[in-house]
């Protein structure tokens, strides 16, 4: 385990010589990332340091290049002594706040501040940053990134700020706030939202191509791709947990008195859940049955492969049809090409240049050991073999993805005797990532465009959106969807949710006259009527906006709103059951309102003017706020039904003489009375 040390700065000392302090300390005394970490080198390579899953054998790297040239081909250094100050501070956060995923968003701020302070004062002395400098900095991110990640780096200089303040590291105490807003997730209408949609979505081309796709696929790649996105249709997954699944995820039980059978898989949530079974809903139980039954079938020989060398370390696999050749101590270059599975007559000898293995030439023939062949396919095995996954256990030979070398990439040969796991990339890649640089996806090989012509395109993640926004869209309770999202929070659901205006609209349309899903005068209105019901519907429901509480359904093209910021007293109001956040605010405001109450009681028994009015309104306000928390709490309505109040009984309003004269105002809850005359 890399040990952690925590830097304490020395009151006496000026911020140049605690810098230093700390620099020596991170580079001499800490092992995160190694303890054979080449700390002056500008390239770390990370990869044996982290755990992350769905990347296969891709290497992670720390490029310690300035913010101008990080895009670039040959990028420049970030200039001294700010780079030796970056390394430490990479260094020291990892071991603090260990992260893989903003790995490359703290690093990005480093960047900023360091440009900031070349294009301030010349140089990149950290010890004279100051408020301008990471104001400067944090434009420089907005002027570069988009603004979702303009913002996530934002709070990571906001972090680095801090940290130079507490350890006295500048010249200037520093007390600097990201100032970059965070995107404005929550619209739901404008371009904007459109945008963010179409981007998050994955089109409707694609969903209606898919499972033509599915059931036409033969080769090896088209049927893992396409057998992947068939599960990732049935259950919003993240696509490192999918390929970290088991070769015996599948899971069936008995449930209730009814007996029926539930299917679900074996689930190990990366952010934080806990383990889990994920049920699979019965209309896609037969789907995913045969979508993993698919990929167990085209991977049966990876998992052979990777059973023999846990069982044989030190001797290569070879394929039923050149095992005789075991027994050889010279191999030509055709041998060995049918051994390692390379067709092409070139392809063994720069398999052997690439390897550094020297062969023998006779009469126009060269000879490569066996021996030294072994060897090298040996060093092939994948990082950690024979384990894919050191937080689990899970080993290759107990996989669900694991495929032969190559296996996946129609550019190269495919391996005879290697293995390796399917990564998240390959996965994209064939689903158009990289159709633009010539990559066949498997809608380009079945012929399936966008309805412009243009190729399909989409990722992995764009189906966790997508389900996430019809089980938004259903009315599934916040909490359920975030369990079925392997959450641990349901705040995070909200970046998910993708549900259109209309999507809204027509959702509580829908509910109007249903008295298992509409609770309130318009369940019982629509029966009173002599038109269709959805017609009724839409004359009553002619538009909705969300508010804090709910659904707004006044139209603002009749009438501005009478009662602005007051909507618990208004029947415009839409509550629905099920989303947890608005209900946290509904008790919120109780709670908020009983105590007005109490403070306009009190007004009241002094007999302030006008105070009766006042606890009249918080009476009434307590009294709607109670009867939807009831109905919210009650076990018999269901979860997503809409629920709508009865209009607000009217109140006689009393008008109160006061006894004394009181010449001062009076606050009473968020108001005030006015100066009262004798």
């Amino acid at each position: 385990m890399a040990e952690i040390l925590l830097f304490q700065p020395k009151a006496e000392l000026d911020a140049f010589e605690n810098l230093q302090g700390f620099i020596d300390s991170c580079r001499t005394e800490l092992t995160v990332f190694g303890a054979d970490l080449p700390f002056d080198a500008n390239v770390w390579d990370i990869t044996n340091s982290i755990n992350l899953k769905g990347y296969g054998n891709k290497r992670h790297r720390l490029i310690f290049s300035s913010l101008e040239t990080v895009n670039d081909n040959l990028p420049s250094s970030m200039a001294e002594p700010f780079l030796s100050f970056a390394k430490a501070y990479m260094r020291y956060m990892q071991g603090f706040r260990p992260t893989v995923g903003i790995a490359a968003t703290r690093l990005t701020a480093l960047r900023a501040l360091e440009g900031s302070l070349r294009k301030s004062f010349g140089d990149s002395n950290l010890v004279k940053a100051d408020i301008l400098t990471f104001n400067q900095a944090a434009q420089m991110i907005v002027d570069k990134y988009s603004a979702t990640n303009a913002y996530r780096m934002g709070g990571q200089l906001e972090m680095l700020a801090d940290f130079l303040s507490k350890n006295k590291l500048t010249t200037i105490p520093i007390r600097w706030r990201n100032f970059i807003k965070r995107p404005a997730d929550t619209i739901r209408v404008g371009k904007d939202f459109d945008d963010r949609r179409k981007d998050r979505m994955p089109s409707q081309a694609a969903l209606d191509a898919l499972p033509e796709v599915y059931l036409k696929a033969v080769e090896p790649v088209d049927v893992i791709v396409s057998s992947v996105t068939a599960i990732l249709c049935a259950s919003p997954d993240r696509i490192s947990e999918l390929l970290s699944l088991p070769l015996e995820c599948e899971l069936r039980q008995k449930t209730g008195k009814t007996g029926i059978d539930a299917y679900g898989l074996r689930w190990w949530p990366a952010k934080g859940a806990d383990p889990m079974v994920k049920w699979i809903v019965p209309s896609m139980v037969s789907v995913v049955q045969e979508a993993i039954a698919k990929i167990r079938k085209v991977t049966e020989e990876s998992r052979r492969i990777a059973k023999w060398y846990e069982d044989n370390p030190t001797r290569i696999y070879l394929v039923a049809e050149c095992e005789h050749l075991r027994k050889h101590e010279w191999l030509t270059m055709s041998e060995l090409g049918n051994i390692l599975g390379l067709s092409d007559r070139t392809s063994p000898i720069e398999w052997c240049k690439t390897h550094h293995l020297e062969g023998l030439k006779g009469s126009g023939i060269i000879y490569i050991l066996f021996s030294d062949v072994e060897k090298a396919v040996i060093r092939m095995l994948p990082k950690n073999f024979p384990l894919m996954d050191k937080k689990t256990g899970l080993k290759y030979s107990e996989s669900l993805f694991v495929v032969r070398r190559n296996e996946l990439g129609a550019q190269r040969c495919t391996y005879n005797c290697m293995i390796e796991s399917i990564s998240i990339n390959q996965i994209n890649s064939s689903l158009g990532g990289r159709v633009s640089s010539g990559f066949a996806s498997v809608f380009t090989k079945h012929g399936f465009v966008e309805p412009d012509g243009s190729d399909i395109k989409i990722t992995t993640h764009q189906f966790r959106h997508y389900l996430n926004t019809l089980a938004q869209a259903g009315g599934l309770s916040q909490l359920d969807i975030a369990k079925w999202s392997g959450r641990k929070d349901i705040r995070q659901n909200a970046a998910y949710d993708h549900v259109t205006p209309g999507q809204m609209i027509q959702k509580i349309r829908d509910a109007v006259g249903g008295e298992s899903v509409m609770f309130g005068p318009l369940a019982e209105l629509s029966k009173k009527t002599l038109i269709p019901r959805d017609e009724f519907a839409r004359l009553v429901v002619p538009t909705a906006h969300t508010t804090e509480l709910g659904y707004c359904i006044h139209d603002y093209t009749m009438s501005p709103c009478q009662i602005h910021m007051d909507c618990i007293n208004c029947t415009d109001l839409i509550c629905v059951k099920g989303d947890l956040v608005k209900e946290r605010r509904l008790r919120s405001q109780l709670d908020e309102a009983q105590s007005l109450m109490l403070k306009a009681e009190q007004a009241n028994k002094e007999q302030y003017f006008g105070s009766d009015r006042w606890l009249d309104h918080h009476k009434n306000t307590v009294a709607r706020l109670t009867e939807l928390l009831s109905i919210m709490d009650d076990p018999k309505v269901p979860v997503g039904a809409v629920i709508q109040l009865s209009p607000p009984k009217s109140s006689v309003q009393k008008i109160s003489t006061p006894k004394k004269l009181k010449k001062s105002a009076k606050v009473i809850g968020n108001s005030s009375i006015e100066l009262e005359m004798e």
